[in-house]
């Protein structure tokens, strides 16, 4: 069997292993969603005709998003997609190594999720690699249009804030609250 290494050459362990292939679990759970949401939006959403449910609370309401959240940076797509790729990187090259803790394995999948999938979209979408335009189609009232992979980007920042601030609990698994001196 093949020796893992982790973060600083230690070795990883069983649970470490498990960690990470429980964020690569819900990183391809969540990118299957996205990506299946965005063909059913495609498939039976006309652009034209949004589709209100829940009273008016959600709007079902179809578009090409060649910009960012918010749409900014229209003009700024290869940009964007560069970014992108980085952040891919630097979650499967940095982060995913370093955990040990199974709040922040959460975090880890559901950020990859949302990269990947606004990212598979830039990549293979009209107009072509690296300009492509994400499909949005989920709309709350004076929200902007989103989709799955952008839900799943913000509850993976959430979950981050939380694990920090209210848990104090840091990637390592480790304590990050105060011990009072004794």
């Amino acid at each position: 069997m093949r020796h893992l290494q982790a973060a600083r050459g230690t070795a990883l362990s069983g649970s470490g292993r498990r960690l990470q292939a429980l964020a690569l679990g819900i990183g391809l759970a969540g990118i299957a969603l996205d990506q299946g949401t965005k063909a059913l939006a495609l498939a039976h959403l006309d652009p034209a005709q949004p589709v209100p449910l829940l009273g008016g609370l959600l709007t079902l309401q179809l578009i090409r998003n060649p910009g960012a959240a918010f749409s900014m940076g229209e003009n700024l797509t290869v940009v964007i997609t560069g970014i992108a790729i980085a952040a891919l990187v630097a979650v499967l090259g940095w982060l995913l190594p370093r955990l040990r803790h199974a709040g922040w394995a959460v975090a880890a999948g559901l950020l990859l999720a949302g990269i990947v999938g606004n990212l598979l979209d830039r990549l293979f979408r009209e107009p072509g690699p690296f300009r492509g335009h994400v499909i949005d189609f989920l709309q709350l009232p004076y929200f902007a249009i989103f989709n799955v992979a952008d839900i799943c980007i913000t509850a993976a920042a959430v979950l981050v804030v939380w694990l920090t601030v209210i848990s104090k609990v840091s990637l390592d698994g480790t304590s990050l609250k105060e011990t009072p001196a004794s």
